[in-house]
């Protein structure tokens, strides 16, 4: 990373660099497994309001967002910072990143109150109340002090910070990402149980393969259950290495998008699905920056729709939204985008927003069809998320349009500020 004039870091100099191992295309068969255990051709229909219908216990709710990175500058701003040391060849201290943010937009509290990085999205989660909340949290939670080796940029939050977390009221967390690891395995470790002794169900990463491979399973009532998958691809980001063991801590890292990788995630779905539930993937994938959703990705999330019986798929790793997609009555978020970090003051990339987000509130059947879906625009800013103003909505209403345009989807302004999703 390098500095301009203005003291303003540029995102090119901050560029991942991972390739996919392996890109996959054709079609799906007409004839797919979801068909027997679903039943394909489902009538469905967008609506508005994702929890009126909720009391029914036929439908339930979700609140999905991408990335939230409570580590490196927000941790220094919470009650118990952690160490600041860093090993960034641009960046040495995390009050670095405070300072740049500072610079940008204004004074940042210190010690400030747990909920404090949430902003507006608290009432907007009290407004909706969503059944299930799930984010892909991505940082460690640890007091560990090596860090990754050879790796440019290490995220970690202290423990005692967690409460910013619960906070939220989150369900669950995705833990398959490029930055879970970056204090090593220790750091993980310490991570999972910091999360489950909060009551915070995590996906992704596990003590073993098989722990990293398992899904959260959260009650919906009625005996039914939301089974939450997670994993990352090396695209992302994700080292290699990173992949659990029979005795290693570590990810669920898919080394490639192919029919194999589709084929095995169908099998430990098997396993674990009992009838009622509702099954989820929440998957790290491709660059940070960039709009085009490549065949590969598109033909693997219908796959595991079609194949592994998948009802809904949470892509995140780009620094910006992505266009959306419902295939098969399922819905597909390519990339959520980040939710929450530390970048204010880093430029580069300002025609594509990343400062612009969004509260994801998909309203499903019990059998896993998509019934509506409402989009909330936020902005991060002084290191909290708040409601984004007429200007920034109309501009994320035209680029979910531009975007969706090639998935046959699309999104309309709704009475309350929001967005719904459309669909053919």
């Amino acid at each position: 990373m390098v500095t301009n004039a203005a003291g303003t870091m540029r995102w090119r100099d901050m560029a991942r660099e991972a390739s996919l191992a392996s890109l996959v295309g054709g079609h799906t068969r007409c004839c797919s497994r979801r068909d027997f255990l679903a039943g394909a051709g489902t009538l469905v229909f967008a609506g508005m309001s994702a929890a009126a219908d909720n009391r029914s216990g036929t439908e339930f709710t979700l609140f999905l967002c991408g990335d939230v990175m409570t580590g490196r500058g927000i941790d220094q701003i919470l009650p118990h910072p952690g160490d600041p040391m860093l090993y960034e060849s641009w960046m040495r201290s995390a009050r670095g990143y405070v300072a740049l943010a500072e610079g940008e937009t204004g004074p940042l509290p210190r010690a400030a109150a747990f909920d404090y990085i949430w902003g507006d999205a608290l009432a907007e989660l009290a407004r909706v109340q969503p059944d299930v909340r799930i984010v892909n949290l991505e940082t460690a939670i640890t007091t560990a002090r090596e860090p990754w080796p050879d790796k440019g940029i290490h995220y970690r939050m202290h423990p005692a910070n967690l409460p910013c977390l619960t906070a939220a009221g989150l369900d669950c967390v995705s833990l398959a990402n490029n930055h879970v690891l970056d204090w090593g395995r220790h750091g993980l470790e310490e991570t999972l149980r910091s999360l489950h002794a909060a009551g915070i169900r995590t996906a992704g990463a596990g003590v073993d393969a098989d722990a990293a491979l398992a899904p959260a399973a959260i009650p919906l009532g009625g005996g039914r259950r939301l089974l939450v998958y997670a994993c990352a691809t090396t695209d992302s980001g994700v080292p290699p290495d990173w992949t659990a063991g029979l005795r290693q801590a570590g990810l669920h890292v898919l080394q490639d998008l192919s029919k194999d990788s589709v084929t095995r995630i169908a099998t430990r779905i098997d396993a674990d699905r009992r009838n009622g539930d509702v099954v989820m993937l929440s998957i790290h994938w491709g660059g940070n920056w960039g709009y085009a959703v490549s065949n590969a990705a598109r033909h693997f999330a219908r796959s595991v729709i079609d194949l592994a019986a998948v009802d809904l798929v949470h892509g995140h790793s780009s620094h910006h939204p992505l266009g959306i997609e419902v295939h098969r009555g399922r819905l597909i978020l390519y990339g959520c985008g980040d939710f929450l970090n530390d970048y204010e003051g880093i430029g580069g990339h300002e025609q594509q927003r990343p400062e612009l987000t969004m509260m994801y509130f998909p309203r499903l059947s019990t059998d896993g069809h998509l019934r509506a879906l409402e989009l909330v625009p936020m902005k991060i800013r002084h290191f909290r998320v708040n409601r984004a103003d007429a200007a920034e909505s109309a501009w994320l209403e035209s680029m979910l349009n531009r975007e969706g345009a090639a998935f046959g989807t699309r999104v309309e302004p709704a009475g309350n500020g929001s967005l719904v999703l459309r669909w053919d």
